[in-house]
């Protein structure tokens, strides 16, 4: 569906948010975060469904990818700032409330934004991430999701993740997308969007200082629960998470839903990007 996208900045403070946006400016404020090592185009099949039906929908890349800010210090990239740069999105379009979906570490930012501010939301929908408890459980006591999440760790390098990265144009990031998705996921061109993302200036530090940020800063929340009605969407064949993370996350919400795709990967949003876009309508919607 093709569709007209405005570019926009926002501000928090020093950083610097660039976002994508379309849908009528006083539709219902929709935000959708994307993970690593994507950027706002992690959203660009939804986009257009969701703005055709009335939502203002805004894409941010979120700081330290992209065009956004990249922050040097590490501790810039911990969870409660991450969450603080949604609400400014927010507040600069004079949006009391907002719904929120996120995917990978944009569903982390999702998740903290809703424990930690839930008065600002209307609906939370979460993709292929754990709750935040059930994650740092899961990593300190499951050894199949430690060998997961191999990668986390040699992240924690200081500069060599970045170079293996972008060594011989970028082909750790490609291989990483097109090993754990299904055939055909991302095209060519989707590959060359990432690969120009990539490029920008300090966009790797960026990205890779969240996982740094969460090992050294590690967010603790003094009620975990999650008090928004929740939707929590997984592709079961997730070759970086286990699919009982998901149905742990379920215990820290009041009121929630989980719906595997069993034949979806990591990547459920681009692999089924219909049905994802009408559950997402259709959750927002009701």
């Amino acid at each position: 569906m093709p569709i007209d996208l405005e570019e926009l900045t926002f501000r928090n403070g020093e950083v610097m948010l660039n976002a994508v946006a379309a849908g009528p400016h006083d539709g219902p404020l929709v935000i959708l975060l994307h993970g690593f090592p994507e950027f706002w185009y992690s959203w660009h099949r939804q986009i257009a469904p969701l703005a055709a039906v009335g939502f203002r929908v805004i894409v941010p890349d979120q700081r330290g990818y992209n065009k956004s800010s990249k922050l040097p210090d590490v501790a810039s990239y911990a969870l409660p700032h991450l969450a603080e740069d949604v609400l400014a999105i927010a507040d600069q379009l004079g949006a009391e409330r907002f719904f929120l979906a996120g995917h990978d570490w944009g569903a982390a930012v999702a998740w903290s934004v809703a424990i930690l501010h839930p008065e600002r939301l209307h609906k939370l929908a979460i993709l292929n991430v754990p709750h935040p408890s059930v994650m740092l459980r899961y990593l300190r006591k499951s050894a199949r999701q430690l060998r997961r999440s191999w990668y986390m760790l040699f992240f924690q390098v200081p500069f060599l993740p970045e170079l293996a990265f972008a060594s011989f144009n970028y082909r750790l990031g490609v291989r990483a997308l097109v090993r754990s998705s299904r055939l055909g996921t991302f095209s060519e061109e989707d590959l060359q969007r990432y690969r120009e993302a990539w490029a920008q200036p300090l966009a790797l530090l960026g990205s890779m200082n969240w996982y740094r940020a969460a090992f050294r800063t590690r967010a603790k929340f003094a009620d975990p629960i999650v008090r928004v009605p929740t939707k929590i969407i997984w592709g079961q064949r997730d070759a970086f998470l286990l699919y009982e993370m998901a149905e742990a996350s379920l215990r820290y919400c009041t009121e929630a839903e989980l719906v595997p795709f069993p034949d979806a990967t990591h990547w459920v949003q681009h692999e089924e990007a219909a049905r994802v876009s009408e559950m997402l309508i259709q959750f927002f919607r009701g």
